[in-house]
């Protein structure tokens, strides 16, 4: 299980609807071949998509390399394979079956090797499949003496091939590789990275720029203006009463340098917010809230989410999110404003939120959750010499202006009077405009600091988790063969509940579609695969049809909501597939004696393709994964003529395949 996978799902097996917790589309190229790639690599990545369960695909894949001159034994084994593969002899065409033969007859012509061997085995077993009454123990000898390689994977893509007393033979080795497979590689720790979506990029808010132009460009004319009017009004003074003057002029110079070196501590320095610039809504506040877009109230969740199970020891949760609250709205109102143009899910972006969160409690905890709040304050000494030093300044001015204008006559008095407004006036202006400076100065460098610090350390967290995710994601082999295990396992359990065995059953089918609610997942090119699945079994035998149908949770095989039901083949009268581009696929059934009962086989996906994928392609590749393609075929046939359509379309029907040496 995930670190934060809480959610649990409840649902009906039955008649219910789809809802998508969570989708990611994984970034590989596994898939992806480009036109002009050679035949060997299209004959990989067909061999790929067999292995990953995408029959389909593959066939094409591995057609179009042997149309291209890439043919052999190994070739021919996988191509055979892909043709057989999730599919029964009523699924394959007349071309299919003519291009079949034609391949039985061609192998004979192959060097002797381990692969000629395996198709020999393979050709066998159809030939004894479609023969009645054939001795099954030759074959199944030859299939025993085969490479576990080619042996598992005959078994693996003839399953639904296979049947009847040959079935049988095989069921326990089939049985037995399930169950050593089920929960190999460490599944139950892993499965939730399959689904966890792709984290989006570091980022950090960066510095605002610069406002302190316009207060450079006016400074020098303020200063020039300070200075001129505070040499007249001290000239005036000398003239007054030169031995006052010479005392009150290196007072006030004294006065003035010490207030500038102390309120530019003071005055001079940026305060920092928990976001530069940024407006932090109260969340409490239902004007705020109304007017927040819905990805900032999912940030706003995740920060409270994250900040309630990240918290430092002895604290509740609903204490440390009150102590924070401030932290967070602004860490929010950053997130938000930093990923809100991108036009993705909060999920994307948790990993930064979640380490937020951490980085939060562990400053609590080292004690400096508040340091640069406290830096920020003004210590008392500082203000206490800076509003000296300016009550001083401003004795000495007015000292100065009184020498000036004493025992002198009206016109030295007004002269003097506009020079001390003057030297007041500009004084104020030029301190203003050289503290705004300072402070703009102070502030970017302070926020350049923090940006590069931040934007360093969200990125080592980000590559971390992505490493982490790369590392714990199964891969598509392994996603398939959980899923195949847990197939045959489902498989077992309701022929030993119906106490059936494969003697008993004509044919059968599983359609395996998204649970009601669930995450799903896929790889460019590839099938969706979700975290919680619906099986649907439907066995056929000599009576009827025994219908099967369990929820599954993926990352531990545990099972729940299980429904049977049996009917006859009669019973079954109409069988019909919905399709709808915005909403998916729906299987209905219609039963004589009840309702029609509807089933949602797949969503629709034509708003997550990437650029490179067609979207009937990547439906048919769905559907083939999810078995339906067979299934509809099946149900359609029995609807319309009843038992009747099974035994015309048995293994019975074919020629047997003939392989001369």
């Amino acid at each position: 299980m995930s670190p934060d996978d809480d959610a649990a799902y409840s649902s009906a097996a039955y008649n219910s609807t789809i809802g998508i917790q969570a989708e990611t589309v994984h970034d590989s190229n596994v898939y992806i071949v480009n036109p002009d790639a050679s035949p060997q690599e299209k004959y990989r990545v067909g061999v790929q998509l067999l292995e990953d369960g995408v029959p389909s695909r593959a066939r094409e894949m591995i057609t179009d390399a042997i149309v291209r001159g890439y043919d052999g034994t190994e070739v021919r084994f996988h191509w055979v394979l892909a043709m057989l593969s999730a599919r029964t002899h009523h699924d394959l065409s007349a071309e299919e079956v003519q291009r079949l033969r034609y391949t039985s007859r061609l192998v004979r012509t192959y060097p002797e090797d381990r692969w000629k061997e395996a198709l020999r085995v393979t050709f066998d077993l159809l030939a004894v499949l479609s023969t009645t009454g054939s001795e099954t123990g030759p074959v199944l000898k030859q299939l025993q003496d085969l490479p576990r390689r080619q042996h598992d994977a005959i078994l693996r893509h003839l399953d639904l091939m296979l049947t009847g007393g040959l079935k049988d033979d095989l069921w326990a080795d089939t049985l037995g590789r399930a169950r050593a497979e089920r929960f190999s590689n460490d599944r139950s720790r892993r499965v939730w990275a399959y689904f966890a979506p792709t984290p989006i990029g570091a980022r950090a808010a960066p510095p605002r720029p610069s406002t302190a132009a316009a207060a450079k460009a006016a400074f020098p004319v303020r200063a020039v203006l300070f200075v001129v009017s505070s040499a007249f009004l001290w000239a005036l003074a000398l003239v007054a009463d030169p031995t006052r003057a010479i005392v009150e002029l290196p007072v006030a110079l004294g006065a003035g340098l010490t207030a500038a070196r102390f309120g530019v501590r003071w005055w001079g320095r940026s305060r920092p917010g928990f976001v530069a610039g940024a407006l932090v809504p109260d969340p409490h506040d239902p004007a705020s809230a109304s007017t927040e877009s819905g990805f900032t109230k999912s940030v706003r969740h995740s920060f409270d989410h994250y900040f309630s199970v990240r918290r430092p020891h002895g604290f509740t949760s609903d204490a440390w999110l009150a102590h924070t609250v401030q932290i967070r709205g602004s860490l929010a109102a950053e997130i938000a404003d930093l990923y809100r143009e991108s036009r993705i899910g909060v999920e994307r972006v948790d990993w930064l939120i979640r380490y937020l969160a951490e980085d939060a409690r562990n400053r609590y905890n080292n004690g400096t959750l508040f340091d640069q709040y406290r830096q920020a304050q003004t210590p008392v000494r500082t203000k206490t010499l800076t509003v000296a030093a300016l009550a001083l300044l401003g004795a000495a001015a007015l000292s100065a202006f009184g020498t000036a204008v004493s025992g002198a006559g009206q016109p030295r008095v007004l002269w003097a009077f506009l020079a001390m407004l003057g030297a007041a006036w500009s004084g104020h202006a030029t301190a203003s405009r050289w503290l705004e400076v300072r402070r703009e100065e102070h502030r970017l460098v302070r926020e350049t600091r923090e940006y590069q610090e931040q934007l360093t350390a969200r990125q080592i967290t980000y590559h971390r988790w992505k490493s982490f995710l790369d590392e714990t994601r199964p891969s598509e082999l392994e996603m398939e063969t959980w899923l195949t295990c847990d197939k045959t396992s489902f498989v077992d359990e309701a022929l030993r509940y119906h106490r059936l065995t494969w003697r008993d059953l004509i044919t059968h089918t599983i359609l395996v579609a998204p649970a009601p609610s669930y995450k799903r997942g896929r790889v460019r090119g590839g099938p969706w695969r979700y975290s919680h699945y619906v099986f649907r079994l439907f066995l056929f035998t000599q009576d009827g049809i025994r219908e099967i149908s369990s929820e599954f949770n993926f990352s531990d095989a545990t099972r729940r909501n299980e429904q049977r039901s049996n009917y006859r083949f009669d019973a079954l009268t109409s069988v019909q597939v919905t399709e709808n581009a915005d909403i998916g696929y729906d299987l209905e059934l219609l039963l004589a004696n009840g309702p029609a009962r509807k089933i949602r086989v797949k969503d629709a996906d034509a708003h997550q393709l990437a650029p490179t994928e067609n979207a009937r392609e990547i439906s048919e590749i769905n559907l083939s994964a999810a078995g339906s393609t067979h299934t509809f075929r099946l149900l359609e046939g029995i609807a319309a003529d009843g038992k009747s359509w099974i035994e015309r379309h048995g293994p019975d029907s074919l020629a047997p395949f003939q392989m001369a040496d």
